[in-house]
């Protein structure tokens, strides 16, 4: 089963530095690119991940995050600029 995950806005109080440094240095831990931190992954890769359903737990977390953060904005003009969001987990 898949889990949906909300975007919310940044505020000084939301920030949390370590969930984001964790973000960062996540490796896939299966697939193709196992080994891969998911920040490199290809945007292709992270999008139809968001089209299948992200896996359950913690790396579906991260998946959604890489998604929301990199790609979202990208996708949706009137969405926020990137530095205004967050993923809360």
């Amino acid at each position: 089963m898949t889990s949906q995950f909300t975007l919310e806005p940044i505020t000084p109080e939301s920030i949390n530095r370590e969930l984001l440094e964790e973000l960062v240095s996540a490796r896939m831990p299966f697939g193709r690119f196992a080994g891969e931190r998911l920040i490199d992954l290809p945007e292709p890769y992270v999008v139809w991940f968001k089209q299948q359903g992200f896996p359950e737990g913690k790396i579906g977390q991260q998946l959604a995050a890489v998604y929301e953060v990199m790609l979202r904005p990208l996708l949706n003009e009137s969405a926020p600029e990137p530095e205004q969001l967050v993923i809360r987990f």
